[in-house]
């Protein structure tokens, strides 16, 4: 995955509520296992008629949202089923942060495993900055600093407990955080079983 450090973009304003994962990603698309080439199925239903032409008006088709690496959007994005392919049509589109006053639980742990920030904030907040997106106001998310810009105003911090941080930072799967995290637990038992039976580890690296 690519690491997240600082993200800047226009914002698409989704207000509805309770954007579930099949309005994401509809259930018809799950055979496609890939986690790479699932941007184009994205809110495929509410972008595209049933003889694949295109529907008018939709916040990601529109200029200048359609490049948009950042939504904002009602609570409860991304509730429903556990599909995780909702959140890699979301990256595969170039999403790499949604607002929102709540998630999805388990769309919001997919997220975070693949790469997909999510920050929840106080509904009026998210209201606030869902109206200066609407008038196309540059967003900055900054991961280093934890801090949330709008128009080069901070508007927010971002809590996110630090092994996550890490994770997003160094663009880190689960299997990187895994093997970070064995790794870890492997160095700390050579090193105090070298402290304790150190004739063991002699002629070691």
């Amino acid at each position: 995955m690519t690491g997240f450090t600082t993200t800047e973009s226009l914002a698409a304003y989704m207000p509805e509520q309770n954007i579930d994962t099949d309005a994401i990603y509809p259930a018809r698309y799950l055979l496609l296992m890939e986690r790479e080439g699932l941007g184009p199925y994205l809110f495929h239903d509410r972008r595209f008629h049933g003889d694949g032409t295109p529907k008018e008006g939709f916040i990601l088709d529109l200029e200048p949202f359609s490049k948009a690496q950042v939504l904002v959007a009602g609570a409860g994005f991304g509730c429903g089923s556990s599909r995780e392919q909702a959140v890699w049509a979301l990256t595969g589109f170039g999403v790499r942060c949604v607002i929102a006053p709540s998630f999805g639980e388990i769309f919001a742990g997919n997220a975070l495993k693949n790469g997909l920030l999510t920050i929840a904030l106080p509904e009026e907040v998210v209201a606030r900055i869902g109206a200066a997106a609407q008038r196309g106001a540059r967003f900055r998310i900054d991961l280093e600093e934890c801090i949330l810009c709008v128009d080069n105003e901070i508007v927010a911090t971002i809590d996110l407990p630090e092994g996550q941080r890490m994770a997003l930072l160094n663009g880190w799967d689960e299997t990187d955080v895994l093997l970070q995290e064995e790794g870890d637990a492997i160095s700390g038992f050579e090193t105090r079983h070298r402290m304790a039976q150190p004739w063991l580890f002699q002629g070691s690296t």
